[in-house]
């Protein structure tokens, strides 16, 4: 791009003015265009602009407000202008304020015509429409990438077949639990993040185009034809909310806060898992790095970007419902805030998505040694105490049985196997479920974690991404 310093382009040598230049005719001061221009950030939206300015154009001649010939120019000078920018080459001026003010300005420079293309239309149903438009793209870039990752998930915890570890309350050793069935239980936080994206996609799906600067137009602009020609599948009800809704960005942003908390619960543990002290996953070398003084490093980077970019996702969050809270009807300035901080936690997502996926899809678990950790006798404990349960003992009391045996075995070094098979109300039946094989088939409740109920999850997962990816 080239960014003039004059408000003289070097194609036509005439001066450019801002489009509210009518009003105020001092000559803006530096310091208000450094503050108020956003074409750095908003320029990302030019196709969405010009494509939702052809639709308009289209309507406009359909209302007899642009002739035939003057709306195959401002097409023409559409598809120029779309091209410039794609090639860099178009002249960006310093009252080229945002992505709207380029294109009609450059528009109509091509073509007289172009001084009708805003006709009905404020920058501020354009920018909500734009906005929409770019959201609903978006969001269904993300969800196919969210749905790879389900996938990739999926397979992982088909591969490591009936392999167990231990489970975890408190990051203390709790009860064992397959690896799938832990590897699932983050496919299913990410299939709850699909919902909330094809749910904010479908309340976004609303056209604001014909709601103008706050209160619609004496024209008859025909809004249903420039919505299904956006391919919106609803208009607007209230021009003042039309304009001045954000709840789309708000709701965008949670989902892909949440989305990045969940991204960043896999990365702790991954980071965990990764130590010699626990030695459950080894990760590959095409994502890991290396340390710069120490030669025997290999760091799980990805893992620790997830974590610390969870905290930028929740900013961008609160920092925009923190602009909303105190902005009234209808478009107010403070509005330019919604893209910063949509447009960063999108490519946040959008980098961590293939980098978290391409981590844990070469990673090898150490099933070996997750199967010794859960093979640990204490493991088994709250099955002892079902078992009394199962044989007419309050629950509560053989809680405290068999909490005693535990403190007896590592007060007085006695093995607990032992002094199960001993007990009078456990015997032989109690000590084999201390056996690892005994306990991950032991489970009979719908989606626990032993290897019986593993197929069934197996199929509700694969339907679940199925159904996911019939709503694409």
């Amino acid at each position: 791009m080239k960014f003039g310093k004059k408000n003289t382009t070097e194609e036509t040598g005439k001066t450019a003015q801002p489009l509210w230049h009518g009003r105020i005719k001092e000559t803006s001061a530096d310091a208000l265009q450094n503050l108020n221009t956003s074409i750095s950030f908003d320029l990302r939206l030019y196709k969405e602009d010009i494509f939702a300015s052809k639709i308009h154009a289209q309507m406009l001649k359909d209302i007899k407000i642009l002739s035939k010939e003057e709306l195959a120019e401002v097409i023409s000078a559409l598809n120029t202008v779309e091209s410039e920018i794609e090639e860099g080459t178009i002249e960006i001026l310093p009252t080229d304020e945002d992505i709207h003010t380029l294109v009609e300005r450059r528009v109509t420079e091509i073509t007289e015509a172009g001084g009708r293309l805003h006709t009905g239309r404020s920058r501020n149903d354009q920018v909500a429409t734009d906005l929409r438009l770019w959201t609903k793209k978006t969001i269904t870039e993300i969800l196919k990438s969210l749905i790879g990752f389900q996938e990739m998930l999926l397979e992982k915890a088909i591969s490591v077949g009936p392999a167990m570890m231990p489970g975890y309350t408190h990051l203390q050793q709790a009860q064992p639990v397959p690896l799938a069935h832990h590897l699932l239980a983050h496919g299913w936080a990410l299939s709850r993040d699909v919902e909330r994206f094809l749910e904010t996609r479908a309340r976004l799906d609303v056209s604001p185009l014909g709601a103008g600067a706050l209160a619609g137009s004496s024209l008859p602009l025909d809004v249903q034809a420039v919505a299904e020609g956006l391919d919106f599948s609803s208009v607007f009800n209230n021009s003042l909310d039309a304009v001045s809704d954000r709840d789309f960005v708000a709701d965008t942003l949670y989902a892909l806060t949440i989305l990045g908390v969940h991204l960043s619960r896999i990365g702790e543990e991954t980071i965990v898992w990764a130590s010699n002290e626990f030695n459950y996953i080894e990760l590959d070398g095409s994502y890991s790095t290396g340390s710069s003084m120490m030669p025997q490093k290999k760091n799980p980077d990805i893992a620790e970007l997830a974590r610390g970019k969870s905290g930028r996702l929740i900013g961008d969050l609160t920092g925009f419902l923190s602009t909303l809270k105190g902005v009234p009807l209808a478009y107010n300035k403070d509005l330019q805030e919604d893209k910063e901080a949509l447009f960063d936690a999108v490519d946040t997502i959008l980098n961590l998505l293939p980098a978290m996926k391409g981590m844990l899809e070469t990673a090898t678990f150490n099933t070996k040694r997750m199967n010794e950790q859960a093979s640990s006798p204490y493991m088994g404990t709250t099955d002892l105490a079902e078992l009394m349960v199962q044989n007419g003992i309050p629950f509560r009391e053989a809680h405290s049985i068999v909490a005693g045996l535990v403190q007896e075995s590592l007060e007085h070094g006695n093995d607990f196997k032992d002094l199960v098979t001993s007990h009078p109300l456990l015997g032989s039946e109690g000590a084999n479920l201390l056996q690892l094989d005994t306990i991950a088939s032991n489970k009979k409740t719908h989606g626990a974690g032993g290897t019986n109920q593993l197929e069934q999850q197996f199929k509700k997962y694969k339907e679940n991404i199925a159904e996911n990816k019939e709503k694409l």
